[in-house]
């Protein structure tokens, strides 16, 4: 079966990959696939501060990755989608080879 590439599906794509091109957002994705959190916990737990996990959280809330659901005076973050943490899981048994001459330890270089 052949699934034709929409804007839609271009789109989510970009997303997920700006989403992930971040390591702090990458944390809080693989940490939310475990569990839904608070962010002030989360925070904690990745070593950064409430404002870095706000600003960090607003943009996967835009992208449209986690969602935040009320609780009490708190609101707890939690994936938007159930499919994203199987997808989060293939995309960690992915075996890459990297050409260490582009995306060496500074980061990707090729134009």
């Amino acid at each position: 079966m052949t699934t034709t590439a929409t804007l839609a599906h271009v789109s989510a794509l970009a997303r997920f990959g700006y989403a992930l091109s971040d390591e702090t957002r990458a944390r809080i994705l693989l940490a939310l696939r475990e569990a839904p959190s608070y962010p002030s916990d989360l925070a904690d737990a990745l070593g950064v501060s409430r404002q870095v996990m706000s600003n960090h959280l607003a943009c996967l809330r835009g992208c449209g990755l986690v969602v935040a659901e009320p609780d009490g005076r708190r609101s707890a973050y939690r994936l938007a989608d159930p499919h994203l943490a199987p997808a989060l899981g293939a995309v960690l048994e992915l075996v890459l080879t990297v050409d260490p001459a582009c995306c060496g330890p500074e980061g990707c270089v090729c134009s």
